[in-house]
């Protein structure tokens, strides 16, 4: 090995540094790509276990061209949306705060929580979408007997992604059990330091009445961030041009 080093050092050009002095630190380097192939290879088996589980990939595919490049900024509300989803994006993993988009359909807040898993995707993050109602029901098929995934396993999985968008919150049925379950992934993800982000209808008195206090405590932690989109739904006023995909 020693000798290998050496020969790689004589044929390298004039001024070139090289990554490696000795056979003690080529094989840390070793060591070191070995676990981070290991980490990268375990996270990817586990999104498409969860992606199996759900019956949905990450990102639906009308949102997997969605990007801030062509979403639809015209009013100052969309344009303040907009500067604040790119910067979540840009600095995701400095601090572990979640987001919540509240508005009505067709206001662009798929669009937007799709811009920015596409953008942690394209550096390898690993994000993954779902709605409330799908949710709930896999829970539910865990109870069952034979269920070929456990409450645990779920519920670890869910824990584990870069980024969880939880969509359609508002919908189901808000009993106490869904309160549990989401609380627990909530709490999980940020003791964790994994952010979680949520789309809703609701606006912030009606999203504590059926999350309550506590779920929203959490997400407000370390700098978790609230967006109304308040304005009318884009698709009433369609016309041609760039276009808001969404939901």
């Amino acid at each position: 090995m020693s000798d290998l080093i050496r020969r790689l050092q004589a044929a390298m050009p004039a001024g070139i540094k090289p990554k490696f002095t000795t056979p003690e630190e080529w094989q840390a380097w070793q060591l070191e790509q070995g676990r981070k192939d290991s980490e990268r290879i375990a996270e990817l088996n586990r999104v498409n276990r969860l992606q199996k589980i759900l019956g949905r990939s990450g990102i639906q595919e009308l949102h997997r061209a969605c990007s801030f490049q062509n979403y639809n900024a015209e009013l100052p509300g969309q344009r303040n949306a907009l500067d604040k989803a790119k910067r979540y994006a840009s600095e995701f993993g400095s601090r572990f705060g979640g987001f919540i988009f509240s508005g009505g359909c067709g206001t662009g807040k798929n669009h937007l929580a799709a811009a920015i898993g596409n953008h942690l995707l394209s550096k390898n993050k690993s994000v993954l979408v779902v709605t409330v109602p799908d949710l709930m029901m896999r829970f539910r098929e865990t109870y069952q007997d034979g269920a070929k995934v456990s409450e645990a396993d779920l519920m670890n999985d869910l824990c584990n992604v870069d980024l969880l968008i939880l969509d359609d919150i508002g919908v189901q049925r808000g009993n106490q059990n869904e309160e549990i379950v989401l609380f627990q992934i909530v709490d999980r993800r940020l003791s964790a330091k994994k952010p979680v982000g949520m789309l809703t209808n609701l606006d912030v008195e009606k999203l504590t009445a059926l999350l309550t206090e506590r779920i929203m405590d959490r997400m407000r932690m370390d700098g978790g961030m609230w967006i109304n989109f308040d304005w009318p739904s884009y698709r009433k006023n369609v016309r041609s041009g760039p276009t808001n995909l969404e939901e």
